[in-house]
């Protein structure tokens, strides 16, 4: 069969990824969207969009009817899942097939089997491959802790918990069912015993129809924030570690693959130990998000692959050898600092210099695989995910330097993201080393790892540049003395201040050049949005971009996000003691108490759920609650206040 029209029933970068290569290969697109996405880059790159009526998943891209009528009314013969939404779910595979459009996907009976993560390991001890025991939640004793609940039909670190006391097992049994439910549109979940500090290693396998199975390489992806991964890299350091463990790993993934006649793209996960014992956990029958450092160190093109096995044709029989290293990182729009608070707003600059996307096999480049674009809107609806960004070099050391100093050159304008964090790990010993398990926020310290990469003298530098570039910008728009350098004074006066975030600088320009409260700096040059300073015989380029009260500054020493001081409070932005902020525009799913109630620190108020995944809010301190501004299944937006708690107050 020919496939020559491909309805990608997906959104965001896994979308224009796969237009990439459908465009390479002489293959219309469609694309499926939603009113939230009706903007977003991949609806402008297809061929043709179809409106999927709604804003959340449920309501468009978990809708596999209003998917598969998109595709017919397109003219698509064929239908690629992208990951997420409907990619692993054999029902819609089958209306796909039953509609008679190509499923460029695995057979139904593989997802099926691999769909429920409680039967695929019981097929898989069956195999031969080593499996972790499941635990029935009805027996689980505290010798058993600390355990681990995890959805059955999905992954993404949704419907995930760990408990640690039992006292808490069947309230978080409940919140990862109902948010597996969200996610998945399926509740199951199920426990598992959890192993604080494993490597998390899978393989790319690649199958036809005629028996061939490839093992493409082995990734390590052990770096995980709520068990959603944020550094994947090919190969695994573990494994080029320990003698005959990638032959271990590789024979396993067969077992697997063969056990259940899979087709086409899947990745075979593990859980190891430092010994390179492991265990199975799932197969994720669909492309992975970490594709790319599979694609960099082999040089196939795996979409292109997934096309041709879905269309039957055969994959040679002399699978690729792999070369090189490959790092991914996972750019969000989040503030780790802050319990990983989602993000929301507009991207109002996004520009990664050098970035390319394409399947090379040129040493020293960076990938980019991106949803979003400069001018695009973040919202509350999906992942906040912003791009993949990606190195390829012949070393790890190389590779990890090259996609840090990549990421910090980076223009990103508009919302706090992880870049920081990013950078920090790629140059922590403890990844140099490869040392890079499961825990290894809980090790490192995430208030360590999630500090600015220009803090100290880079930030108070950056303020100042911010300073004399909104000085500048001020100057241009004057009607009279616009040809005086900003803040110039013939005679001695009050220098000028301006206050950012923490930071107050002070400066006056006269006649003997800047004076400023920062030491060792004298003014090169500066406009509304570059200013070149002297830094105690150093030249330092900043570039400023200004958004309303948000400054972003850009330089060498790494990129600063100001906050610009208003210059007069409004009373009316004034919040009580002890108020409870929504930290991201969301939905109040579940409230747990009342007003009037006596509440103790740290007690949960509510639940709001945001980009598909539920975030507790909690006391600040014991007290009362006299104030609940909310109620179940209302919207609210980032900073309303929700409720006040109030310390000593006497209940009514």
């Amino acid at each position: 069969m020919t496939v020559t029209s491909v309805l990608v029933a997906n959104r965001g970068e896994i979308a224009r990824r796969v237009f990439t290569t459908c465009r390479a290969e002489g293959i219309d697109t469609v694309a499926v969207f939603s009113d939230a996405d009706a903007n977003s880059p991949h609806v402008r790159e297809a061929d043709a969009a179809v409106r999927l009526p709604g804003n959340s998943s449920a309501e468009t891209y978990l809708r596999g009817e209003l998917v598969i009528a998109a595709a017919a009314a397109a003219g698509a013969d064929a239908v690629h899942p992208g990951y997420g939404f409907l990619s692993e779910n054999a029902d819609f595979a089958q209306q796909v097939q039953n509609a008679g459009l190509t499923w460029i996907g695995p057979p139904v009976k593989a997802i099926e089997l691999m769909g429920s993560k409680v039967e695929s390991k019981k097929m898989m001890a069956d195999a031969g491959v080593p499996v972790l025991t499941q635990l029935d939640p009805e027996s689980v004793t505290e010798n058993e802790l600390p355990v681990l609940i995890k959805a059955s039909a999905g992954g993404g670190g949704r419907g995930m918990r760990i408990v640690r006391n039992l006292e808490n097992l069947d309230s978080e049994l409940e919140a990862a069912g109902r948010e597996a439910l969200s996610a998945f549109g399926d509740g199951t979940v199920f426990v598992e015993r959890y192993i604080e500090t494993g490597r998390h290693i899978e393989v790319q396998v690649m199958a036809d129809r005629f028996g061939t199975v490839w093992t493409v390489g082995e990734r390590e992806c052990s770096i995980q924030r709520r068990h959603q991964k944020v550094v994947e890299e090919a190969p695994s350091p573990l494994v080029e570690r320990i003698d005959g463990m990638r032959e271990k790993l590789f024979h396993a993934a067969t077992l697997a693959t063969e056990a259940i006649g899979y087709e086409g793209a899947g990745t075979v996960e593990f859980l190891a130990d430092e010994k390179g014992n492991f265990f199975f956990l799932e197969m994720n029958t669909r492309l992975q998000v970490e594709h790319p450092v599979t694609e960099c160190t082999t040089g196939l093109d795996l979409v292109a692959l997934q096309i041709r096995v879905a269309a039957g044709e055969r994959l040679p029989a002399e699978q690729p050898a792999t070369r090189g290293h490959s790092i991914e990182v996972r750019l969000y729009a989040e503030d780790p600092a802050q319990d990983w608070q989602p993000q929301s707003g507009a991207v109002h600059r996004f520009e990664i210099p050098g970035a390319q996307f394409e399947v090379s096999d040129k040493a020293g480049y960076i990938r980019v695989d991106s949803g979003v674009e400069t001018g695009s809107v973040v919202g509350t609806h999906y992942d906040p995910m912003l791009a993949k960004v990606i190195s390829f070099a012949p070393t790890r050391d190389q590779a990890a330097n090259l996609l840090a100093k990549a990421l910090q050159k980076a223009t990103v304008h508009g919302l706090k993201t992880n870049r920081d964090l990013l950078v920090n790990i790629l140059r922590h010993p403890a990844f140099v080393a490869g040392d890079t398990d499961t825990a290894f926020f809980d090790t490192h310290g995430l208030d360590v790892l999630a500090q600015p990469i220009a803090h100290g003298r880079g930030e108070e530098l950056s303020a100042l540049a911010a300073a004399l570039a909104d000085a500048a910008s001020n100057l241009q728009r004057a009607r009279v003395n616009r040809g005086l350098p900003g803040g110039w004074r013939n005679l001695r006066s009050q220098p000028q201040r301006k206050t950012y975030n923490d930071i107050t600088v002070e400066y006056s320009i006269g006649r003997s050049g800047l004076t400023s409260s920062v030491e060792g700096v004298e003014l090169v040059e500066h406009t509304p949005t570059s200013v070149t300073l002297d830094d105690n015989g150093i030249r330092r380029i900043f570039t400023v971009g200004s958004y309303g009260s948000a400054v972003f500054v850009d330089s060498a020493l790494g990129p600063v996000r100001l906050i610009r001081a208003p210059r007069f409070t409004d009373p009316t932005d004034q919040v009580a003691a002890g108020s409870l902020l929504a930290p991201m525009p969301g939905s109040v799913i579940r409230i747990a108490a009342a007003q009037g109630d006596t509440v103790t620190a740290g007690q949960p108020i509510l639940w709001l759920e945001a980009m598909k995944m539920e975030h507790t809010v909690t006391a600040p301190a014991d007290g009362v609650l006299t104030e609940l501004n909310v109620q179940q299944g209302q919207q609210v937006e980032v900073g309303a206040v929700l409720a006040v708690v109030s310390e000593g107050a006497e209940q009514a």
